[in-house]
Formats: C-alpha cells, sequence, structure tokens
C-alpha cells in the first residue's frame, strides 16, 4: 500500500467497487462454481494499469477462474469504461493477479495445530 498517492488510493478503491459488481453479476456459474472476490485494486501513477488482485474459493479452481477472467479482460474493461465514464479520463488496462494470502493464512493455521 504504501508509495501510493491518495488519488490512487481513491480511484482503486472505486474500480475495486465496480470491478466487483462487474463479477459478482457474472455469477459463480461463469467461473466453474467458484467465487471470485476482488481484495485489493492497485493504481499505476499514471492510472494506465490497475492491477486487480482477486480471490477464488474454492482454490482448486483458481486456474480455472483466472483462465475466464483473462478470457473476458476486454469485455469486463468495457463494461468498467461504461461505469466510470464520468470520473476518469482513460480507462486503466486491468491486469488480474491471484490474491494468494487466504491460501498462505490457511497454511499457517494448519502449521500452528501440529
Amino acid at each position: 500500500m504504501e508509495g501510493q498517492s491518495t488519488r490512487q488510493l481513491k480511484v482503486g478503491r472505486e474500480i475495486q467497487r465496480h470491478l466487483s459488481e462487474i463479477i459478482r453479476k457474472k455469477g459463480m456459474g461463469v467461473f466453474g462454481g467458484a467465487m471470485v472476490s476482488v481484495t485489493e485494486v492497485r493504481v499505476s501513477p499514471d492510472f494506465s494499469v490497475a492491477t486487480t488482485y482477486v480471490s477464488i474459493f474454492p482454490s482448486a479452481k483458481a486456474a480455472e477462474a483466472m483462465k475466464v477472467l483473462e478470457d473476458n479482460l476486454k469485455a469486463i474493461r468495457g463494461e468498467l469504461g461504461r461505469e466510470v465514464a464520468g470520473q476518469l479520463r482513460i480507462v486503466p488496462e486491468i491486469a488480474f493477479r491471484l490474491d494468494t494470502s487466504l491460501d498462505y493464512a490457511e497454511h499457517i493455521e494448519e502449521l500452528l495445530k501440529k
């Protein structure tokens, strides 16, 4: 989070809100029954790229769900463009990244139980 301007953080949160809604509308069926959540969006300093972290449950379906996101990137960006048209001059490119922090926390929990 450090190093991001207040504007970057605000734009990131706004994009996160819209992307979450766009993905939610598509429904779990599109993602092979996986639940996809947008956990964070980090916007580049020039606002041209929005690195979007997604959490996928169950994690066994992560690869399949990430492929669906990548295959639908243009359509998702188009929908985002319509949503933020009045707020942003340019719609940033979207780069999806898998957020593995939940898996990591689960792994640590398992280790602590031993």
